[in-house]
């Protein structure tokens, strides 16, 4: 009998310690080499643990245990003998067409514990009773199964049921409340929202944060994305946003007021010569702020493809530790979920963070006329221990200036819009 132990390996530099978040194979399971077995969470990412080599799997480790780097999690007898009904496969996580189909918010599915047999059963499921994905949703959005008609094989609710039901809207005599029940539940915070809670709160305490407000006025970045998105799409692969906008116009502004872009440390300033833009995106595992590094150096489209490698990476689940450390300033876009205003938390050691907020058309004086505007509210906070004043408040006009005239981004060229959009 050969048997290999599995140790917990190094998630990234200064991680210690990380919890078993979810094991996706069964204990005596068998096993493939490469083989995602477990989840496992950081106090920065969550991460995939793949089987080392084949075999029958023992536990070691419960979910929830918080292990140290380098423990053994379980053990794998790898003379044990492929099942006869199994085949090789290395399943991953979403990877059901049908799952990948669905019109709603990509989210990364748990994968299910292999099947030895790969015979597909007859299976009978009472009426009305949800599959586990439409459980999840319905569960996230307080939809109950009698609100619902499950299309399903034996009347059985599907993820697409909850989707369609939710897109057409309920009647009047389908919304009877959420349907509490005075019930409680408990659940264990993940490692990485103690994380975060524990940083937010040091922030807060730590530090001497202050925010300061100003208004954009889009339309003419608005007007410039009419013009060019479709050759911009056709040229560059990838779709213009506003993301980009704001992130070159943040690392313009930074170079001219580097205070914004330092951090404190002990008894001295930090002053980076270089813009790693970290941009807030939120995953099913909570907010994540993945970093684009060198940001003062890239075209609109390296930007737009960076985020866009970013986001996919956090909403996947796939996002690493190196992904998120090293940033310089913060940019957060509130506005996707529609909020007006508000007040962004510094991410340490960072001393500074830009939020946006959504576009709201308003009355604005322009020339001496009222006309009708699509106005963006903006808010920096920032640790006025290093950041005074009239830094912020000019940071914040520089940024508002140049999103007015996308062409100061690039002063003196023939055709800015163009060049700009590398075109």
């Amino acid at each position: 009998m050969s048997v290999l132990e599995m140790k917990v390996p190094s998630p990234g530099e200064s991680i210690s310690e990380v919890e078993i978040a979810q094991w996706l194979v069964a204990d005596g399971d068998y096993v493939e080499k490469d083989q995602a077995i477990a989840e496992v969470d950081s106090d920065k990412a969550t991460l995939e643990l793949p089987a080392e080599d084949s075999g029958i799997i023992t536990f070691k480790a419960a979910e929830g245990d918080v292990v140290k780097v380098g423990q053994v999690v379980c053990l794998i007898d790898t003379s044990a003998e492929r099942p006869a009904t199994s085949t090789p496969t290395t399943p991953s996580i979403g990877s059901g067409a049908e799952e990948v189909k669905a019109a709603v918010a990509p989210v990364a599915e748990k994968a299910a514990a292999p099947n030895p047999d790969p015979i597909k059963k007859e299976v009978s499921y009472a009426s009305g009773t949800p599959s586990i994905a439409a459980a999840k949703i319905m569960s996230e959005n307080g939809v109950s199964a009698n609100q619902l008609n499950g299309t399903g094989k034996d009347g059985r609710i599907t993820k697409q049921d909850v989707v369609a039901a939710m897109s057409a809207g309920f009647s009047a005599t389908d919304a009877q409340g959420w349907g509490g029940t005075r019930d409680q539940s408990r659940e264990k915070m993940s490692m990485m929202r103690r994380k975060i809670a524990e940083r937010l709160v040091a922030v807060k305490n730590e530090t001497a944060m202050l925010t300061t407000f100003n208004e954009v006025d889009m339309k003419p970045i608005m007007d410039l994305r009419a013009k060019y998105k479709d050759a911009f799409a056709k040229h560059h692969e990838v779709n213009l946003g506003f993301m980009s906008f704001f992130t070159k116009a943040v690392t313009e502004a930074l170079n001219l007021f580097p205070s914004v872009n330092g951090q404190i440390e002990g008894n001295e300033m930090i002053l980076h010569n270089y813009a790693d833009i970290g941009i807030a995106v939120s995953s099913p595992k909570g907010l994540m702020v993945p970093v684009v590094r060198n940001a003062e150096q890239m075209s609109l489209a390296e930007i737009e493809r960076e985020i866009k490698r970013l986001a996919i990476k956090a909403r996947d689940g796939k996002i690493t530790p190196d992904d998120m450390t090293g940033g310089t300033f913060t940019i957060t876009n509130g506005g996707v979920f529609g909020s007006m205003l508000s007040t962004p938390i510094i991410n340490p050691p960072q001393s500074a963070i830009l939020g946006m907020h959504n576009i709201v058309e308003r009355p604005v004086a322009i020339n001496g006329k009222v006309e009708i505007r699509p106005i963006m509210y903006v808010a920096l906070s920032y640790d006025h221990r290093i950041i005074d004043g009239k830094e912020s408040v000019g940071f914040l006009v520089k940024v508002k200036e140049m999103l007015e005239n996308p062409e100061r981004m690039l002063f003196g060229a023939k055709d800015p819009y163009a060049v700009l959009l590398g075109l």
